[in-house]
């Protein structure tokens, strides 16, 4: 029988556990703080030896573990990929702003929505996480910060689309955000799809202020399904049907992710028919200069080119930005440090 992970245990489920182990129930909030602090129950010490042993023979104190990090000589951003407790990888990536730490985690191992600017699809989708194991990519970046910190911001845009997961995504989403867990605001949380109508659509009854961040990438189907198989299944107006709804179940702006993709959908034209399919909905444009990803062999605007796509879009009166650039030096693109070690393992099978 596998072990029990008892990182997404309340502190109630936590006090009846370690009372069937004979430990009075006080211990029970004592290892749900150092739980959350990404703490091994080897390291528990205000816990006696002997319960900690019964906890390392029944249980499993951290469903995921950082086994490499990368940080940016740029700007101080840490790429994490982190192994799973069946072998598989997922990555995260950890950012520095003046307002805090913001921390982008995974929510499938691989992706199965196949757009072709992404690495995380290029092996397609291997599982679904876990809200365990998405809560474990928050604890575990926390042991990255001083003093064992907690990230200020997450955003759901690493590998894997969100809503693909819906369960175990919601269930994350009241995990981390609960008082008895790491009590993250959720309008600090960011939640990023491809454009699933239907979860959209179910999302916006939850009742959870998440930002929704909408993959959009092209201003007609023409270009979108291109790019985003998606598209086929959800032609742009639908997906407006989606937003418009969103912004009427919740009171909150949709955030366009546009990635700039050179010779197909950053000219004049594309920002002017993009500006007339937003115009009067509550959004704003998030622009993107993609990171090449050398087997899709596509490329990303110059900064000229970025900043002349913005100045087009807010003369027509369309809420944009351009989203810094953070990462390159360490792969920072989704997908691209998890695809460099299945690469390396490969590689090692080989020569064997």
């Amino acid at each position: 029988m596998p072990k029990q992970t008892l990182l997404g245990l309340s502190e109630q489920e936590l006090r009846t556990t370690l009372q069937g182990l004979g430990a009075p129930a006080f211990r029970g909030m004592q290892v749900k703080e150092w739980l959350l602090k990404g703490v091994s129950f080897d390291k528990m010490n205000n816990l006696p030896l002997s319960l900690r042993e019964k906890l390392k023979e029944s249980f499993i104190d951290q469903p995921v573990r950082i086994v490499h990090t990368a940080r940016s000589q740029k700007d101080d951003t840490q790429k994490m990929l982190f192994s799973l407790l069946d072998g598989t990888c997922v990555e995260g990536v950890l950012m520095r702003y003046r307002y805090g730490d913001t921390l982008c985690i995974s929510t499938q191992v691989g992706c199965r929505m196949g757009c072709i600017f992404c690495a995380s699809a290029l092996d397609g989708c291997i599982r679904n996480l876990t809200a365990e194991e998405m809560l474990g990519q928050t604890v575990m970046a926390g042991t990255l910060l001083p003093e064992h910190g907690r990230v200020s911001r997450i955003v759901l845009m690493g590998s894997g689309e969100p809503l693909d997961n819906y369960d175990q995504v919601v269930r994350f989403l009241r995990l981390v955000s609960s008082k008895e867990s790491l009590n993250i605001g959720l309008r600090n949380v960011s939640l990023s799809t491809c454009g699933l109508c239907e979860q959209m659509d179910r999302l916006a009854n939850e009742g959870l202020p998440v930002t929704l961040s909408v993959s959009l990438h092209a201003p007609n189907d023409r270009i979108r399904r291109q790019i985003m198989p998606v598209a086929k299944t959800y032609p742009i107006e639908k997906l407006m049907v989606s937003c418009r709804n969103w912004v009427k179940k919740t009171g909150r702006r949709i955030v366009f992710e546009y990635a700039l993709i050179n010779g197909l959908n950053a000219g004049e034209a594309c920002a002017k028919e993009l500006a007339s399919r937003l115009r009067g909905l509550q959004c704003h444009v998030n622009l993107i200069p993609l990171n090449d990803v050398k087997e899709r062999d596509l490329q990303g605007v110059s900064a000229k080119q970025a900043k002349e796509f913005c100045a087009w879009l807010e003369n027509l009166h369309i809420s944009a930005s351009i989203r810094r650039t953070m990462g390159e030096d360490i792969d920072g693109a989704c997908g691209q440090l998890r695809a460099c070690r299945l690469q390396q393992e490969s590689f090692e099978e080989r020569e064997g």
